[in-house]
């Protein structure tokens, strides 16, 4: 039996989707961390270097991968820094992700980790499959 609800023909569009929005909530952190926005509490508890480095990495990464450019490396390194980030600042709280607040890491690790296996997706600047140019991005492709 074939209980399909999303047509697996939605696949690339949905993937593309996933790429965005991950890209673009990270983005969101490093906002917050760099421009104060959104207004986040906490972060001036923060050590200065921790705030610049990870900052960093969820602004330029984030903004990177919701493009779609060097998605596969830089997803990797995201992934990185996000299991990174999950034993750093959640672990020690608990074992339990709900308990220590690390769902959203754990989340994040796993979905840069698919990008950077999968590549970008559709509506990347890169192109679908991160060998295409910008011109070619947004080009319709042939099944």
């Amino acid at each position: 039996m074939n209980f399909t609800i999303i047509p697996q023909s939605w696949t690339p569009s949905l993937h593309g989707a996933l790429r965005i929005m991950t890209g673009l909530t990270l983005l969101e952190h490093g906002t917050a961390k760099f421009f104060s926005f959104p207004l986040v509490d906490g972060l001036d508890k923060m050590p200065a270097a921790m705030l610049g480095v990870t900052g960093g990495l969820e602004l330029v990464g984030g903004a990177l991968v919701a493009v779609g450019l060097f998605t596969r490396p830089v997803a990797f390194l995201l992934a990185g820094f996000m299991a990174a980030a999950y034993f750093i600042a959640h672990a020690p709280g608990s074992f339990f992700p709900i308990v220590n607040h690390g769902e959203a890491a754990i989340l994040y690790c796993f979905v840069f980790l698919f990008l950077a296996a999968a590549g970008p997706g559709r509506w990347a600047l890169e192109g679908t499959y991160g060998q295409a140019g910008p011109a070619q991005a947004f080009k319709p492709k042939v099944a």
